[in-house]
C-alpha cells in the first residue's frame, strides 16, 4: 500500500477501511474501491482533499488496497 499524495509506504490503520499516512499527515478512508483523502486540521476537522487528483489516482487497485 502507498500514499497517492506521497508515495509514502509508511501508513497505519486507524479504523475499519481508514489509514493514516506519516509521510504527509493525511487520512485515506476506502469506500467502494475508491480513496477518499482528507487533511486533518490543528481542530481535528478535516478538509476533503479529493478534487486535488484524478479519478485513477484515487481506485484502491491502483494505490496496493
Amino acid at each position: 500500500m502507498k500514499c497517492p499524495n506521497c508515495a509514502d509506504k509508511n501508513l497505519g490503520k486507524i479504523g475499519v477501511n481508514q489509514y493514516y499516512c506519516w509521510g504527509c499527515f493525511i487520512e485515506l478512508t476506502l469506500v467502494d474501491g475508491k480513496l477518499s483523502l482528507n487533511q486533518v486540521e490543528e481542530d481535528g476537522s478535516l478538509t476533503e482533499l479529493d478534487d486535488l487528483f484524478q479519478e485513477d489516482q484515487l481506485r484502491a487497485e491502483s494505490n496496493g488496497f
